[in-house]
């Protein structure tokens, strides 16, 4: 399904950075290794590599990244890809600075899976920063997020506290906000946000 869409013409969710990214990634150590969960076409990698981060953008489809690098090679920055499967994907052990998680949405079982490696492959003072879709996002206007049949793969903020306890949080809050990125997601949406970082 992913490589599909990604094989429309232009990009999906546009080429510039999610927006709560482009307010928090500053917390993130200067120069430090980031990796990309989900990336897609990779308009958040590409930031993050022009604001002199090392990126790594993994994503399941090659369709994605293959544009994720184009993109990076018209910005002028590179970044590194890795096509791989959260259900099994390893984010290794104290080697990120950052992680970054936008609108990587998956089945629980999976997302608790991957959120409990979280910290163990942050550095010491590494962060974590996520903007996922509610399931409050089924009832607003904006469009957006998993079809309300796949209740599971919505994100509450109760379960990222849960599941990131070993983060020390800074941002935790679940709101309505307007959104424009690309055609696929647009209008009033539901979110949650939350950036935490390891100690």
């Amino acid at each position: 399904m992913w490589d599909q869409r990604y094989n429309e013409a232009g990009f999906a969710y546009g080429t510039e950075a999610n927006d709560f990214l482009k307010e928090e990634f500053y917390k993130i150590p200067a120069g430090g290794r980031v990796l990309c969960l989900a990336e897609g076409e990779g308009r958040n990698a590409v930031f993050l590599a022009q604001n002199g981060y090392q990126v790594t953008a993994m994503d399941l489809s090659k369709v994605g990244l293959n544009k994720a690098l184009k993109l990076a090679s018209d910005k002028g920055v590179e970044i590194s890809t890795q096509v791989a499967d959260l259900a099994d994907y390893k984010l290794g052990a104290a080697q990120w600075d950052g992680i970054v998680s936008i609108w990587a949405h998956m089945p629980e079982p999976i997302q608790r899976r991957v959120h409990a490696q979280v910290a163990p492959a942050l550095k010491p003072g590494g962060v974590f920063i996520l903007e996922a879709y509610t399931y409050q996002q089924t009832t607003m206007e904006g469009v957006g997020g998993p079809p309300a049949t796949q209740k599971d793969r919505f994100v509450s903020l109760e379960d990222l506290q849960s599941e990131l306890a070993e983060l020390e949080e800074v941002i935790g809050i679940a709101k309505h906000r307007t959104i424009s990125e690309g055609t696929r997601h647009q209008g009033l949406s539901a979110v949650v946000q939350f950036v935490g970082y390891k100690k």
